[in-house]
């Protein structure tokens, strides 16, 4: 895993707003109209190609596939790489994006939100019916190899797919199969670790996405205390390192975010009393917010409760859920601060989250989104200067 030796790296989350070739092929393929799969698949290569290359020439070091080969989001794509699921008509009662205490504080702005972003609106149900099993063997294989094509002929040495964690995939889950859900997860973890081991074989970076491991103390508020919670995570991070037992701790990043949600988040937990849970996990390289205007003030708390020794924070500079572009002398500002506390060789400069959550859904313009990585290309540049005097 590369590390800022002589200057500060960049990255970013990983999902892209996707191009409008591969969501045109994508429309088309899910609603049955005849699509050439050689035309898809050249489709889908030129555009990861072409997407690296631009976050090669734009500043980005450490580029992802943009996540342009999945058909849904990002967890529910596993739906297509996994067995043992069934999709149906929502029944309702369930719904794990129109709970938590954020929403029962502020539900007239919710109620706004859902209508104009429809977001929160589950029509389909994914019920677990049956053993599982991993089966994206093949459509793994195209992603892994799109990616390596496309970083070959950007001259880019170091790149990542982004993944589901285990303990995100298909949040809004239901079980009918196994004995009681802690066994759904454990079913789960033991499927995925296919898909993160065949990752790093191809020697990529796996990068676990995790939407949960913050997310749920809203949804458990108020009725769970913090260490109860605290207890949660720790079989949380049990599941996950179970997953990755296959695989080679410095090629992997673990993401944590508070949900990608454009919302007040009034009632999200402290990153202070979840640092000694992440760092468990075993990972060489963690992926956290650090732009959101409700966590940016925890930039101190890195002096407090350093990273693990050999263990590198990327930290997010830029934000994702607005489309105001930073000005390079913040971005820069954000990672000096943090590069002092924990040392410059331990830090990557990246983006809170992910600019988009699947194949149709957005938090910025792509314009936008590529002047986000200029600034925070210009802004590394300005800290670079000032932490290595050149």
């Amino acid at each position: 895993m590369n590390r800022s030796t002589d200057r500060i790296l960049t990255t970013h989350v990983g999902s892209l707003p996707r191009p409008a070739s591969v969501i045109e092929n994508l429309r088309a393929k899910q609603a049955g109209k005849p699509v050439e799969p050689a035309v898809q698949a050249r489709t889908l290569a030129e555009e990861v190609k072409k997407s690296v290359g631009e976050q090669k020439a734009i500043g980005i070091d450490i580029p992802s596939d943009g996540e342009f080969g999945k058909g849904i989001s990002w967890s529910q794509y596993v739906l297509e790489r996994m067995s043992g699921f069934e999709r149906r008509p929502f029944a309702g009662g369930g719904n794990t994006f129109r709970r938590g205490a954020d929403r029962a504080k502020f539900p007239a702005f919710y109620d706004e939100m859902d209508g104009y972003e429809g977001a929160a609106a589950t029509t389909m149900d994914s019920i677990c019916v049956g053993p599982l099993a991993y089966t994206g063997q093949a459509a793994l294989k195209l992603d892994i190899d799109n990616m390596k094509a496309a970083m070959a002929a950007a001259g880019v040495t170091e790149g990542f797919l982004p993944v589901a964690s285990p303990t995100s995939v298909i949040p809004d889950r239901k079980n009918e199969y196994y004995k009681n859900d802690d066994d759904l997860l454990q079913a789960i973890a033991e499927a995925m670790r296919t898909e993160y081991k065949q990752i790093v074989d191809a020697g990529l970076l796996v990068q676990l996405d995790d939407a949960r491991f913050a997310v749920t103390w809203d949804r458990m508020l108020p009725e769970v205390k913090l260490g109860d919670y605290r207890k949660w995570l720790d079989r949380q991070v049990e599941v996950i390192n179970y997953s990755l037992q296959d695989v080679p701790e410095e090629m992997v990043r673990y993401h944590v975010c508070w949900g990608s949600w454009p919302g007040p988040h009034t009632t999200d937990i402290p990153i202070r009393d979840l640092l000694d849970k992440i760092y468990a996990i075993k990972a060489g390289c963690y992926v956290i917010e650090g732009a959101n205007p409700r966590h940016e003030h925890e930039w101190k708390v890195w002096g407090e409760y350093k990273p693990p020794k050999d263990r590198i924070l990327a930290t997010g500079v830029i934000s994702h859920a607005t489309n105001i572009v930073e000005h390079p002398e913040l971005v820069a500002e954000r990672i000096v601060r943090i590069a002092k506390l924990i040392g410059r060789e331990n830090v990557l400069a990246g983006t809170d989250c992910g600019f988009a959550q699947g194949p149709y859904y957005r938090r910025v313009h792509p314009s936008v989104m590529w002047a986000k990585f200029e600034a925070l290309a210009q802004g590394t540049a300005i800290a670079s200067k000032e932490l290595w005097g050149k």
